[in-house]
């Protein structure tokens, strides 16, 4: 936590881009997917990219290398669906701390690899916690309003579970991604809390929302500053916004969380909207010169970018941010709401 306070107090650190983008260029066939070990697996397993750090690891590496390379102090793991609960469609439930520690481990090497050879870049791993497909505050089913897919301690055991294996293998900071039911995040960070409490460890912790359309709500309802109130009474190191919005309609939101937050702030939007294809058209210049009202505010300390973003899109925000100063926090402690 320090080493990364020290840093973020003087520079604005750079998160990576998508890993589902630069993992589509590789056309990945079930096959791939499958590798050897799990050639004979019951259910079809393409689309599970987070088994691709055991059956792809090289291609996982090469990734993380590009994005360090391209000006990234931070890259993510790739566990984004990484709970039992995600796991459960492909019937991998039993290989969670697997997936979780490797998909770690292949990430510190790079970083560690990179820092020796440039010390004065120190790299980071955040290790990725994603929103799971199921809700702890709505309904799934339009019929019976006050039905639940999931409880609270079972989205807690789980998380809980990917935490440890994230830790074990080496991140750096745990970053709790696209909350979009608020309820979900309160059980990661409870589950996180209780891991930190029992390995008597200080790893900080990271949380990102995501706004899903144009009302500025997440998708269980809460504005900006409603998310933030819920989520405050934490450690947390830093707060904010990814995916669902591209940089220009994100940047009201983010406004709120600089004004109201002792946080730092972090933002990784989209590269635009998703076209009629769901592809993502935005260029990496086009991107930067909407980030760039965020840097001329002062609203973040950790920029990234989430759908449709690669190296390029990172190397120019890192370009950008260059000539920037990190948003100042108010002195006040962290755990607080601002006046």
């Amino acid at each position: 936590m320090s080493k990364l306070e020290e840093i973020l107090s003087k520079k604005i650190l750079i998160l990576d881009g998508a890993m589902g983008t630069m993992l589509q260029d590789y056309k990945f066939s079930e096959e791939d997917f499958r590798g050897s070990r799990f050639a004979d697996w019951p259910v079809s397993l393409k689309g599970n990219n987070d088994l691709l750090s055991l059956t792809q690891p090289e291609a996982i590496a090469t990734i993380h290398r590009k994005y360090f390379l391209a000006g990234a102090d931070i890259v993510e793991t790739n566990t984004f669906s990484g709970t039992t609960i995600a796991m459960a469609d492909y019937k991998m439930e039993e290989l969670v701390h697997e997936l979780n520690y490797e998909s770690a481990r292949i990430a510190k090497k790079v970083a560690e690899e990179l820092t020796k050879e440039n010390p004065q870049k120190p790299r980071f791993v955040a290790g990725a916690i994603g929103p799971t497909n199921k809700t702890a505050s709505m309904s799934p089913n339009v019929n019976d309003p006050g039905f639940r897919a999931i409880s609270f301690e079972e989205l807690k055991i789980a998380y809980k579970q990917q935490a440890r294996a994230l830790i074990d293998g080496g991140v750096d900071v745990l970053l709790v991604e696209t909350v979009f039911d608020t309820l979900n995040a309160k059980a990661a960070l409870f589950g996180i809390d209780e891991l930190k409490e029992e390995l008597n460890s200080a790893i900080p912790v990271m949380i990102s929302g995501t706004i899903t359309d144009a009302s500025g709500r997440t998708l269980s309802g809460q504005t900006a500053e409603a998310f933030l109130i819920s989520i405050s009474h934490m450690d947390l190191l830093s707060v904010g916004f990814n995916c669902a919005l591209g940089a220009k309609q994100l940047t009201p939101h983010l406004e709120v969380l600089s004004q109201k937050s002792g946080f730092y702030v972090s933002a990784y939007p989209n590269a635009g909207l998703p076209n009629a294809f769901g592809e993502y058209d935005e260029s990496a210049r086009e991107m930067a010169n909407q980030i760039k009202e965020y840097l001329e505010k002062g609203l973040v300390n950790i920029l990234g970018g989430c759908c449709g973003t690669t190296p390029e899109h990172i190397k120019a925000m890192a370009d950008l941010a260059e000539g920037y100063e990190p948003r100042k926090l108010s002195g006040q402690e962290s755990s607080k709401i601002l006046d």
